[in-house]
């Protein structure tokens, strides 16, 4: 029977059930396929426009009289605010629908690429390149929303591949403007560095218009509202924080190693790296790799467990840092950069792992209660929202190591000429990662 003229037509996701492994098979996987694919999309866009300034600062020469701590401080300030918005982003789709938050943040990304186009100039006020990296920020939000959303799409079996592909390919934007950026440098030259953000701007209305004609809204239930008290469950679960930890060990490196990495080539060695398109030649590797290699760390999850995969991922960026530590003494080049191509590897591996811990342990939490007698639906609703909201806190916290990262690059080489104290201080983080990891998750009970 054919609709009537102005009826409403059925929405593709009432019922929402991906559990239901016969649903999953006549439409869910489409169905979720389609929106994961949407959501790579303008995640990655908007980890471009986040990590956009760690390629600028390449082009800010001599004519803008800004020392090193203030180009570390500019790489410092989106990584901070992108951690701040990670919590109110992953709200916002339970409270306005995943596909169309999933539009409205690709849409914001316009307001910190037009601003970087128009004042990026010589003889602009530090403060006003300040603030316009800042709001950069919001580039970091869209993956806590993207996170989210997938999530509820997906079934328990196919979580840790699915949030590691939508993590992966998101952050495949900074490798990507990283080769913008190089590209640039190739061609126009260091003078033109306001042509990066504008060559963004089509991506970014193309990446709204995909969301919103080709992505889904889920239902409330599937989409688990009431997150402001699974929220305050989470904050007091210990189990939260532990996650967090582990996430700032993983993404904090990755973010915060990607942001950093063309500044610590060219003052670690300068003699080799003495224009700005030299060191951004090998900037986007690392990131590149450890983006493919997510979804792996995702997979061997799946199939090993996230504790265990996670634990050799840090027990393996140790190793990393030691060779690291070792080249920066030797003054080693080729030994630098395999150290810290392998950081960024283990950490994208670390990345996906670890998430897949997530709502790996609130299924069991739910098993565990139905179990005891609750009722089946309400326990699995219950996982999914304490799932999403940890999913904020956890991308939240481990953000803001991204920030730590470029504070300690700052004062290591305000303060000795060289990262060696920077490098000490992560070789104990991954050390005390490595031992909450196994004392939290892996020790004999």
């Amino acid at each position: 029977m054919s609709l009537a003229v102005g009826a409403r037509r059925p929405s593709p996701t009432a019922g929402w059930d991906p559990e239901d492994e016969e649903f999953w098979a006549r439409s869910g996987a489409r169905i979720a396929r389609r929106n994961l694919v949407f959501s790579v999309f303008c995640e990655h866009i908007g980890f471009s426009v986040w990590s956009l300034w760690s390629v600028l600062v390449l082009f800010l020469g001599p004519e803008y009289h800004i020392d090193t701590a203030g180009k570390f401080t500019l790489t410092a300030l989106p990584t901070a605010l992108g951690a701040l918005l990670r919590l109110p982003y992953t709200f916002a789709v339970a409270r306005f629908g995943g596909r169309t938050w999933t539009a409205i943040g690709a849409l914001l990304l316009l307001v910190p690429t037009l601003l970087a186009a128009l004042v990026l100039k010589p003889g602009v006020p530090y403060g006003t390149l300040l603030a316009v990296a800042c709001v950069a920020g919001v580039g970091g939000g869209n993956f806590a929303s993207s996170m989210a959303n997938i999530n509820a799409f997906y079934p328990h079996r196919l979580k840790g591949w699915a949030l590691g592909v939508n993590a992966g390919g998101g952050n495949l934007g900074v490798p990507a403007v990283q080769l913008l950026g190089l590209l640039l440098l190739a061609t126009a030259g260091v003078a033109h560095p306001r042509l990066l953000p504008l060559l963004y701007l089509p991506l970014i209305l193309l990446a709204a218009a995909g969301a919103w004609w080709r992505m889904d809204n889920l239902p409330a239930s599937s989409m688990s509202s009431g997150q402001g008290q699974a929220l305050r469950e989470v904050v007091r679960d210990p189990y939260g924080w532990a996650v967090s930890t582990l996430y700032v060990g993983t993404f904090g490196s990755f973010i915060g190693f990607g942001f950093a990495f063309g500044q610590v080539l060219q003052m670690q060695f300068h003699e080799r790296f003495d224009t700005p398109a030299k060191a951004a030649a090998l900037t986007f590797l690392g990131p590149l790799l450890g983006s493919l290699l997510r979804p792996v760390g995702g997979r061997l999850a799946d199939r090993y467990g996230g504790a265990a995969v996670t634990l050799c991922t840090f027990l393996a960026m140790g190793a990393g840092t030691v060779a690291v530590i070792a080249a920066s003494r030797a003054g080693s080049l080729p030994l630098f950069l395999a150290g810290f191509v392998a950081l960024f590897v283990l950490s994208g591996i670390g990345n996906g792992s670890t998430y897949k811990m997530i709502p790996a342990h609130y299924q069991a939490v739910a098993r565990t209660a139905v179990a005891a007698g609750a009722d089946p639906a309400a326990a699995e609703a219950g996982s999914r929202c304490r799932t999403a909201a940890l999913i904020g806190l956890a991308g939240a916290v481990g953000a803001f190591g991204g920030v730590l990262v470029n504070l300690a690059f700052r004062q290591s080489f305000l303060a000795g000429g060289n990262g060696d104290a920077a490098y000490t201080g992560f070789l104990l983080v991954y050390a005390g990662c490595s031992v909450l990891t196994w004392a939290v998750w892996l020790r004999r009970r």
